[in-house]
């Protein structure tokens, strides 16, 4: 083993989110590539047929793009006495299982839950069509419609915060509450982020690894449980199939959806009560490692961006949550479902 200058880049997030800062050090280096927690697993498909889910799973016959495709999504029962049905909406990087321990409270709570994955993601279909938030929107009200639902309140992470916004723009009758949990969107990132090409994208998606992937998802968990291994198991299995390509190539779609369609306007135009709930140490930024080195500067501060939108929201509300990060319902979700159920439960017209 040689004494060697080494050049160590230091990546706070992979593929399409990363940017990575470079310090030159002199160390030992070794060629051995960190061992896989993941050799014995077993592949999955495209739609994830063998990941276990927390409750049973439904599907709803729906299209987009005129192409069709299936809605896979959990109808959880509520508890006790029926306040009313919740929608969840997932971020990118997820399914709908990770809201399990948000059902069970809801459940608990006397709401009937319903957590689709949308299309492109989890176990639902996954088209080569451009995607758009307007089309995953009419595809949930579609699926609310056929389980006779008139009315839900509406609880969205991350991407799931662009989607949430716009199913509210879209379809205010439907919508009773809005809870927007550390939102993607609140800020306009087609003013920095230069616009990326399909091919370059998923050259960038195919490269990542089983490490590279986790250093990602720990950037969103400022306090790393081990629980959270289950999060990339399943992209590893993913890459372990034959599916991957195609995975990638939806990842890359959902991406320039993410890109092009921003959702910040539509903000003061929400009409209904909305509950901002902001982990404090979330510094998320969508197409990082594409962004101007200056803009970066200025961008994913949620603590400010929560503040800000809660300013144009008309009927809104603020909570901090000082030692979270991107996903609190994962990393406090005893807190979070506690400030929820009291949000809904409440019967006042402001927050």
């Amino acid at each position: 083993m040689k004494l060697i200058r080494a050049l160590v880049l230091v990546c706070t997030l992979p593929a399409l989110l990363i940017a990575c800062a470079s310090t030159e050090q002199t160390s030992e280096v070794t060629t051995v590539a960190p061992a896989s927690l993941y050799t014995n697993a077993a592949p999955l498909d495209l739609r994830l047929s063998n990941w276990p889910y927390p409750y049973p799973i439904k599907e709803f016959k729906t299209s987009l793009q005129g192409q069709s495709a299936s809605m896979v999504y959990m109808d959880v029962a509520a508890l006790g006495k029926k306040k009313g049905v919740v929608l969840l909406f997932h971020g990118k990087n997820f399914s709908s299982d990770y809201w399990a321990p948000t059902i069970a409270g809801l459940s608990k709570a006397g709401y009937r839950v319903i957590a689709p994955d949308q299309i492109g993601f989890g176990k639902s279909s996954k088209p080569n069509v451009p995607y758009h938030f307007d089309d995953l929107a009419a595809n949930t009200q579609a699926l609310l419609q056929s389980l006779n639902i008139k009315q839900v309140d509406v609880i969205a992470n991350s991407m799931g915060g662009m989607v949430g916004i716009r199913f509210a723009r879209l379809y205010p009758k439907s919508v009773h509450k809005l809870v927007l949990e550390n939102p993607l969107g609140l800020e306009d990132y087609s003013k920095d982020i230069p616009t990326q090409k399909n091919e370059d994208l998923l050259k960038l998606e195919m490269a990542q690894n089983e490490a590279s992937y986790r250093r990602f998802l720990q950037s969103y968990f400022p306090n790393w449980q081990p629980s959270y291994e289950k999060f990339v198991e399943v992209y590893v299995r993913v890459q372990k199939g034959s599916d991957y390509s195609a995975y990638s190539r939806t990842s890359v779609l959902t991406y320039q959806m993410i890109a092009e369609k921003p959702v910040v306007n539509d903000l003061p135009q929400l009409k209904m009560p909305v509950l901002l709930v902001i982990g404090q140490k979330d510094r998320t930024v969508f197409g990082r490692r594409f962004a101007p080195s200056e803009a970066v500067k200025s961008l994913g501060n949620f603590p400010q961006l929560g503040k800000k939108a809660q300013a144009v929201i008309p009927h809104s509300k603020l909570v901090p949550i000082d030692n979270a990060g991107h996903v609190p319902h994962v990393e406090v979700p005893e807190l979070f479902n506690e400030i929820v159920v009291q949000f809904l439960n409440s019967t006042n017209i402001n927050p």
